[in-house]
C-alpha cells in the first residue's frame, strides 16, 4: 500500500485550482425600453380618447395613458371631463386611485 498523502490547506488547494475566481453578480441589469408619452391634447389624440375610452369595462389614469400614449396627468383630466359628459362613471372615486367604468354598459 502507498503511503498515505497529507492534507492540504485550502490556502494550498485554492492555489491547486488556479486562484480566485472572479465574483458572480446576482443580476445581469435588465434594461427596460423608456415609452415616450405625449403631454398634450392634440385633436386626434382627443377624438380617439372620446371614441374608445368610454368602451373600457375598467377605466383608470394609468389605462388610459398607457393605450393612448399620453401623461398620467393628462389621461386624469381626461377622465375627469369624460365624467362631467357622463360619459363614465366613477366606481371609486379615492385621493390616490380614480376608478371608473363605462356609463351606459349592457346589464346581465
Amino acid at each position: 500500500m502507498p503511503p498515505k498523502k497529507a492534507p492540504k490547506s485550502k490556502a494550498a488547494q485554492l492555489k491547486a485550482k488556479g486562484g480566485k475566481k472572479k465574483k458572480k453578480k446576482w443580476t445581469q441589469g435588465k434594461v427596460q425600453e423608456k415609452v415616450i408619452r405625449t403631454t398634450y391634447m392634440d385633436q386626434e389624440t382627443w377624438d380617439r380618447l372620446y371614441k374608445e375610452v368610454p368602451n373600457y369595462k375598467v377605466i383608470t389614469p394609468g389605462i388610459v395613458s398607457d393605450r393612448m400614449k399620453i401623461s398620467v396627468s393628462l389621461a386624469r383630466k381626461a377622465i375627469l371631463e369624460l365624467e362631467k359628459e357622463k360619459k363614465i362613471k366613477p366606481v371609486i372615486k379615492h385621493n390616490k386611485q380614480l376608478i371608473y367604468t363605462r356609463a351606459h354598459g349592457k346589464t346581465k
